[in-house]
């Protein structure tokens, strides 16, 4: 490469705010880390920054800015992750990939109306078809901030993990899961969720869902045909539970948690809860109704513990995992879902050893086991601390984002009650009166923003409300949107 034009390539792209037009007036109070990090994925996807191309230094941009240089390494830090930029040493932080951008558009089936969606009996399909609707703000819960997958840190532990791969593990694996993700994810629930347990006692499932069918399948087996559930409560896990044929009666929540009194006297074998952060209502199970069910428990009856997102807690550690403390009567069954994204489809899933057999027999019969590279490149991920490190930068920056929205509920919905603030991906905002929630979720989506009704989750009649999540979208994109409900409830 000729030397001039690479030293002229190099002033131009160093050249600061100037040349990449960036105006820090611009940028949201409280966002300018996302606002300069998606400036900057623009400038890279437009060719302002090609590919092997120096960004400017973070102390030399940030005095140019006038922003503090933790901005800057901030928006670095992000675009690091998604894979964009590589730091270089005293080369500098350089240019290392393009956004994808696909050749074509798939073809999309016909979205209903939002009436349609939001009508009054959800089926199978919703949560697809709320996916599939087009809208410039996504405030659905349930989502990480997928832009901020570790997509370096996923590519080194690949790399680490092929560099030593025995041919050997190329072959059919264990339906158990490979040997290394078990001890890590056994590791990881003693370090953060205080269960002990070994990695013979950890199987390796394709998430939450998959865990639900299997222990569903083996509940039958034993006998058990009903598991009670919260209400409110994940109407997702209701669907997959009597997909597999199991009945679901309510057990009523509330500020404390699960009414366990109500679970005993109705006499139900077994309970689906999530004690750590109830969905959707983001209440922790208070230490009385804990020992209570403990007892229940002792007493014969058998918990489901999903612990879905207990690792996403702001104020002080998550409370440990009833696992912990009763494994001989608790399933327990987590996942990366929430950790680190969906489409990996990894989760795990503790049972008694009484139904630990049957359950490794589901599983192999279900698909003979978890994909192993995947598993492998987890397990790197966990036993390197890259996932820890994940994850600290996520809580920083989900605090920012959960403050912006309680921010906007109290400046657009004034008469709003805001419900699971500490803990978690997603708040509930509930309403006094009878407003029918369904309703003022079309009409938000009909302005362009996606939203979840809390009746959805509800089984008999409660406050109504809607489900907020605010991991996904930067503070502007949260001020936008909660504005946007606060005018379908006004009508305006």
């Amino acid at each position: 490469m000729d030397r001039a034009k690479a030293r002229a390539s190099d002033e131009s792209i160093t050249a600061g705010s100037d040349f990449l037009q960036l105006d820090v007036g611009a940028a949201p109070p409280g966002g300018r880390a996302d606002w300069l990090a998606g400036r900057l994925r623009a400038a890279i996807a437009d060719g302002r920054l090609p590919l092997g191309g120096r960004l400017p230094a973070s102390r030399v941009l940030a005095d140019e800015l006038g922003v503090s240089r933790g901005v800057v390494t901030e928006a670095y830090q992000r675009l690091a992750e998604e894979g964009q930029v590589a730091g270089r040493g005293r080369a500098g932080t350089v240019v290392v990939a393009t956004p994808a951008t696909p050749s074509a558009a798939p073809a999309r089936a016909a979205v209903p109306p939002p009436e349609a969606l939001f009508g009054p009996a959800p089926g199978t399909e919703i949560f697809e078809a709320l996916r599939a609707a087009p809208a410039r703000i996504d405030l659905t819960p349930g989502v990480p901030d997928l832009a901020a997958f570790p997509r370096a840190a996923w590519l080194r532990a690949e790399r680490a993990v092929l560099r030593r791969l025995d041919a050997a593990a190329l072959g059919y694996g264990d339906p158990r899961g490979a040997p290394a993700l078990r001890l890590a994810v056994a590791q990881r629930l003693a370090r953060t969720r205080g269960i002990r347990a070994e990695p013979e006692e950890v199987v390796v499932v394709a998430g939450v869902s998959q865990a639900l069918g299997l222990l569903a399948q083996v509940l039958h087996a034993d006998g058990v045909h009903t598991v009670a559930v919260e209400d409110p409560g994940s109407l997702g896990v209701r669907q997959h539970l009597r997909n597999w044929r199991l009945d679901t009666p309510p057990v009523a929540v509330d500020a404390h948690g699960l009414r366990v009194g109500e679970l005993a006297a109705a006499g139900h074998p077994a309970v689906l809860l999530t004690p750590a952060h109830q969905f959707p209502t983001g209440v922790v199970l208070h230490g009385d109704r804990r020992r209570q069910l403990l007892d229940w428990a002792r007493r014969g009856g058998l918990v489901l513990e999903d612990d879905y997102d207990a690792e996403h807690r702001y104020d002080r550690p998550p409370v440990p995992a009833l696992r912990g403390a009763l494994p001989e009567r608790v399933c327990y069954t987590g996942s990366v879902s929430k950790l680190l994204a969906p489409a990996l489809r990894v989760g795990w899933v503790l049972v008694p050893p009484r139904h630990f057999d049957a359950l490794v027999a589901a599983k192999r019969m279900a698909d003979l086991g978890n994909a192993v590279l995947p598993q492998l490149v987890l397990a790197e991920l966990m036993t390197s601390g890259d996932l820890d490190r994940h994850l600290r930068l996520l809580r920083r920056r989900h605090v920012r984002r959960r403050d912006a929205m309680i921010r906007a509920i109290a400046a657009y919905l004034p008469g709003a009650t805001v419900h699971g603030a500490a803990a978690g991906l997603h708040l509930t905002v509930t309403f006094a009166g009878d407003l029918p929630d369904a309703d003022l979720a079309a009409a938000t989506l009909r302005r362009g923003v996606k939203t979840q009704p809390l009746s959805w989750h509800a089984q008999r009649p409660y406050s109504p409300g809607l489900v907020l999540g605010y991991a996904a979208n930067t503070a502007s994109e949260i001020d936008e949107g909660v504005a946007t409900i606060g005018q379908a409830l006004r009508g305006s």
